[in-house]
């Protein structure tokens, strides 16, 4: 595993070895040259049977067959991150349709994470593998505490960083459109890390549309206690303009937690009958989703239902007989 100097990582499994040659996001430039040049000949050197990245092929592979994840289509030119522009800057738009489209010809095997993630590829020499995201059910489930300290009774949820394309603006804009009644029994709590300024967009957005006082910003908050977020909330609010999986979505309904989310079809195929599904940038829509949820005691009853029943499709061991299956697989038939 290659992984930058102050990357997080669990070295105590026997089965990793951690290498922190390279350097990582904090210099950008350093990481894509090695990236491309140098960590293909270091695992080769270190007896590497194949490389597994994400989104990329090296430019210098050092004769090892290459497994690309590709879990983002963000590069493709038409994404636009909602009010606030496109969901990437220009440069790096390009770098990843570049990388994308020629690793889409140049790997050995491509692995997506949705049935929508492949359909958006375009033309692929290799062969694409579709393998849904894993829940750890461990952590994700029906059981422990609901809600967490300082949290108000009842609420409703928005979970995400703020993401120009996660369209917070939109969420708020639905809400505000509630009755006052249903906002002060239902306020409104928003997770997750900035991103560029969003988080203090969608704050003075909450301002200007007269909310400010129903909602709650918590900023980003620790795994362990986002089960218990989700497991409190009446239902989680996604108003995102594109996903390749939808991982909030799959552990909110894990943890029982329903949804109100935008209608794309990626959310369905992970969702299935277990959402209410809506389209944000109708304000009224979206406002008429979020007043059914708080109202009807036995939509949220079934959608909970449905939803950890969905949930139980997605766990890591599925994950790992699907995509380590089909690398070795891929290495048995190279021989």
């Amino acid at each position: 595993m290659f992984a930058g100097a102050e990357a997080p990582w669990d070295e105590g499994d026997a089965g990793v070895t951690v290498v922190r040659d390279f350097p990582a996001n904090d210099r950008r430039g350093a990481r894509l040259w090695a990236d491309h040049f140098l960590v293909g000949p270091a695992a080769r050197a270190r007896g590497a049977a194949a490389l597994v990245t994400v989104g990329f092929v090296p430019l210098r592979a050092a004769g090892l067959p290459v497994v690309m994840h590709v879990f983002s289509v963000h590069h493709r030119g038409d994404t636009r991150g909602g009010p606030g522009g496109p969901a990437l800057p220009r440069l790096g738009r390009w770098y990843r349709r570049v990388a994308v489209r020629r690793g889409l010809r140049k790997a050995a095997l491509v692995v997506a994470n949705s049935r929508w993630t492949a359909e958006h590829f375009g033309p692929a020499r290799a062969r694409v593998v579709v393998s849904h995201e894993g829940v750890d059910h461990g952590k994700f489930s029906t059981e422990g505490v609901r809600g967490a300290a300082g949290l108000p009774e009842n609420y409703l949820l928005w979970a995400g960083n703020f993401y120009p394309y996660k369209r917070a603006e939109l969420a708020l804009a639905a809400y505000a459109r509630l009755e006052p009644e249903l906002r002060a029994r239902w306020p409104l709590v928003l997770i997750g890390g900035d991103w560029e300024g969003g988080r203090a967009r969608a704050e003075a957005a909450a301002r200007t549309l007269g909310v400010a006082a129903e909602t709650r910003f918590l900023g980003w908050v620790d795994d362990s206690v986002l089960p218990a977020i989700f497991r409190g909330a009446r239902a989680q609010v996604l108003a995102t303009s594109e996903e390749t999986f939808g991982r909030s979505l799959a552990e909110g309904m894990a943890c029982g937690c329903p949804a109100v989310v935008q209608d794309l079809p990626v959310l369905r195929e992970v969702a299935g009958e277990a959402a209410v599904f809506c389209d944000f940038t109708d304000t009224a829509a979206a406002a008429a989703a979020l007043a059914r949820i708080c109202a009807d005691d036995g939509l949220v009853a079934r959608l909970r239902a449905a939803g950890v029943a969905r949930a139980a499709e997605f766990s890591y061991a599925r994950l790992a007989r699907e995509r380590v299956g089909a690398v070795l697989e891929m290495l048995e038939g190279r021989r």
